[in-house]
């Protein structure tokens, strides 16, 4: 498929450190082990792949979200239970809550999503397909 996203890839400082929490996410949201190699590993859903790599090239060891460069990574969530879940979930496994205040519309009053970060920075969105619309 022409302009379909073939994977991604996380330069990130501490591979070790980073293993746990993403590991844990990507598993819960159904991506399957693909790669491993000194300095790599990655993960697969359908035909898209994402690679985290402590590449030998970084040119520094701090990720900034709010920098140009990129923000966070969105992953499509089926339930907004399912979102609760992985929320409550998020913190033992190595995430951070973003925006606990407002949860889970942070987004809007149209969206259903929790909004993680890991140790090094990285962001990422967990956007539920299916919601109850938010209390007025």
């Amino acid at each position: 498929m022409t302009g379909g996203l073939h994977h991604i890839e996380l330069w990130i400082p501490d591979l070790d450190g980073a293993l746990r929490p993403w590991g844990w996410l990507l598993g819960e949201l159904g991506w399957q082990p693909f790669q491993e190699w000194q300095g790599g590993r990655s993960w697969k859903h359908g035909d898209v792949y994402l690679v985290l790599e402590q590449s030998p090239a970084l040119s520094g060891e701090v990720h900034d979200r709010l920098a140009p460069g990129l923000n966070h990574l969105a992953f499509t969530v089926d339930t907004s239970t399912e979102v609760d879940r992985l929320w409550a979930e998020a913190p033992a496994n190595g995430w951070s809550p973003l925006f606990a205040d407002r949860y889970p519309h942070a987004g809007g009053p149209a969206s259903y999503a929790a909004y993680l970060e890991d140790a090094e920075g990285y962001e990422v969105e967990l956007s539920a397909s299916h919601f109850p619309p938010a209390p007025d």
